[in-house]
């Protein structure tokens, strides 16, 4: 029998490669005492509109964000709810989606890290990358959370935007009453510092993991994935994502959103 003959093999078509989905955990429990008193920060006015719902719209202007989780205040969650419904985006559904981005809104703990890991038992199975943003940094341009989300998956299992460092840096001993002189005792390079803000996006995997296992109270999540031995990498972050944490800062993101307006029709 001829080559010829043999039965022609089809090959099995080739299966869609689909990207990973990626949602959003907002962690918006804290009270920001440093603006003073009243309403949570993440509440709080800025050009009329709550920093949380820049900082939402900041997270769903991103095409691979398909979800969006709220951590409200342990008793604040139907605030939240009645305050998404009433600033919800031209085309989303009230209640639900606002566009082709979901939201969620869920009780959060007594501190931060507990407010993030509600957040992430509240995600739904078919979620593979997860970012984790702070609302008091309502102004981050989308071109910095797809940058995030791009490096992730790229491979990397945690990814934090960062600036490099304007002023020069002091290490120094505590002084044991507030206010006293403090003796420095090393002056780090700038070279190797950053500035690191939000969000930081990881591999879902790892962050339930760091979740589980790190139990120190850290200042931010890609920390936790440190301790666990993980590499955490840095892209660029930008200006104007910027924290929001003292009367001041109000002052420069009214600027930034008035620039905004001027330029874009933001």
């Amino acid at each position: 029998m001829s080559d010829d003959s043999r039965p022609s093999r089809t090959e099995p078509p080739s299966e869609p490669r689909t990207a990973p989905r990626t949602a959003a955990v907002i962690p918006a429990a804290g009270r920001g005492v440093r603006l003073g008193p009243g309403a949570p920060k993440a509440l709080r006015a800025l050009n009329g509109t709550p920093m949380l719902i820049h900082a939402v719209r900041a997270l769903a202007a991103s095409r691979a964000v398909s979800l969006v989780v709220i951590v409200a205040p342990p008793d604040g969650a139907p605030e939240v709810k009645s305050l998404l419904d009433a600033h919800a985006l031209p085309g989303g559904t009230p209640g639900g989606s606002w566009g082709s981005t979901d939201f969620l809104v869920v009780p959060g703990g007594e501190s931060r890290q507990e407010s993030v890991k509600l957040g992430l038992d509240a995600l739904p199975p078919d979620y593979d990358i997860v970012l984790v943003h702070d609302a008091a940094r309502p102004l981050v341009p989308v071109d910095t959370v797809d940058a995030v989300i791009q490096a992730v998956r790229d491979g990397a299992p945690a990814v934090v935007p960062a600036l490099p460092l304007a002023d020069t840096v002091k290490e120094v001993e505590p002084a044991a009453v507030p206010g006293d002189p403090e003796p420095v005792v090393a002056t780090p390079s700038r070279a190797r510092l950053r500035a690191v803000q939000t969000p930081q996006g990881f591999d879902r995997a790892t962050l339930v993991r760091a979740h589980e296992t790190v139990t120190d109270n850290v200042t931010d999540d890609a920390s936790m994935v440190e301790q666990l031995g993980e590499q955490v990498v840095v892209v660029p972050g930008h200006e104007e994502a910027f924290k929001v944490t003292r009367p001041l800062d109000l002052v420069l993101a009214e600027a930034v959103l008035a620039r905004r307006r001027l330029n874009d029709g933001f």
